[in-house]
C-alpha cells in the first residue's frame, strides 16, 4: 500500500499539477490512513466501506472537527479513484460515504483602520522593515495567498500596467491589479532594500530573506503576527486574514462578486460567495437608512 500511495502522490504532482502544499496535505492524510490499515493488516483491495467509516470515526475521537474529517474523506476518495484506474482494487469503498456537514464560518477580516495600523508598523528606514512593508502592502492590495506572495519573481511585476502575474493553485496563471501605493513601496524595496538582501548572490525571487534566498511562508506568517501585536489588533493576524480583508473591502466598496472571484483566483464562484455577508450587511444599512418603515 505504501508504494501505491507514493504513486498516487506522484500522480497528483505530475498529472493534476497541484501545489506542493496541497500535495503534502494529501500525503499526510494518506499516512494516517495507511497506519490505520496497517494496524488491521489491510491491503488496498481488502478495504471496505465499514473500514473507511471506522477510520473517520477514529479522527473524531482524536478531536478533529468536521471540516478536517471531511478533508480526509476527500483525500481517501481521490486515492481510491486512482486505485481503481491502476487496478489496485475492484471497488471504491468511499464512493457512497457522505461528507460530514459543517458550518461555514464567516471569514475574519480587518477593518480599514486596522489595516492602516498594521501597515504603519514596519520600520521602512531599515532593509528588513522596507521589505516587510512591501510584502504586506502587496498582499493586501492584490488579495494574494501567502504561497503566491512568496513565490513572486521580479519578472512577474508589470509596473507600467499596474498589475502582476501570479501563479495560483493548480499552477493556474492570472493577472492581478495592484494599487499605486503598493507598487510605489515595492519599487522603493527593489531600489533600496533588495540589493542589500541579495548581496553578491543572484535570485529571480522578488522577496528575499536576510540570507538572500526566497522568502518562505512560515517566516512571513511569524513576521505578520509580530506586527499585528505591535499594532495592538484585537486578534492574531494571519496572511489569509489580509486576503479576506481585500475581498471584504472590495465588496463593501461596491465591487461585483465575479470580479472579486477572478482577482482571488477562485475556480468556482461558490467559494467566493462566503463574502456575500458583506453585501447583505450593506443592504441592511441602506434599508435602515432610507426606508420610512425601517
Amino acid at each position: 500500500m505504501e508504494a501505491q500511495v507514493r504513486a498516487f502522490v506522484n500522480s497528483l504532482r505530475v498529472e493534476k499539477g497541484l501545489s506542493e502544499n496541497t500535495i503534502q496535505a494529501y500525503r499526510r492524510d494518506m499516512v494516517k490512513f495507511m497506519a490505520f490499515a496497517s494496524e488491521r493488516h489491510l491491503q488496498t483491495a481488502d478495504i471496505e466501506r465499514s473500514h473507511v467509516v471506522e477510520f473517520l470515526a477514529s479522527l473524531y475521537r482524536k478531536g478533529l472537527d468536521s471540516r478536517s474529517v471531511a478533508r480526509h474523506l476527500v483525500t481517501i476518495r481521490h486515492f481510491f479513484r486512482f486505485a481503481l484506474m491502476e487496478e489496485y482494487t475492484q471497488e471504491d469503498p468511499a464512493a457512497t460515504i457522505q461528507s460530514p456537514k459543517f458550518r461555514q464560518n464567516l471569514p475574519e477580516f480587518l477593518s480599514l483602520a486596522e489595516v492602516e495600523r498594521l501597515l504603519q508598523q514596519p520600520d521602512t528606514g531599515t532593509v528588513v522593515g522596507l521589505r516587510d512593508r512591501a510584502m504586506i502592502e502587496l498582499m493586501y492590495s492584490c488579495g494574494l495567498r501567502v504561497s503566491e506572495l512568496c513565490g513572486l519573481r521580479v519578472a512577474d511585476l508589470r509596473m507600467e500596467d499596474g498589475c502582476l502575474r501570479c501563479i495560483g493553485k493548480g499552477n493556474k496563471e492570472r493577472l492581478v491589479p495592484a494599487g499605486k501605493k503598493a507598487l510605489a513601496i515595492v519599487s522603493k524595496y527593489l531600489r533600496d532594500s533588495r540589493p542589500k538582501l541579495l548581496g553578491e548572490a543572484s535570485s529571480p525571487s522578488l522577496f528575499l530573506h536576510q540570507k538572500g534566498g526566497e522568502m518562505n511562508r512560515i517566516t512571513f506568517w511569524k513576521m505578520l503576527r509580530v506586527y499585528g501585536q505591535k499594532a495592538a489588533l484585537r486578534k492574531a493576524v494571519t496572511p489569509h486574514m489580509l486576503r479576506h480583508s481585500f475581498a471584504t473591502h472590495l465588496l463593501d466598496g461596491g465591487a461585483d462578486l465575479r470580479s472579486v472571484q477572478m482577482m482571488l483566483g477562485h475556480a468556482d464562484i461558490v467559494t467566493t460567495q462566503i463574502y456575500t455577508h458583506v453585501v447583505e450587511d450593506r443592504l441592511k444599512q441602506v434599508y435602515k437608512a432610507h426606508h420610512p418603515r425601517a
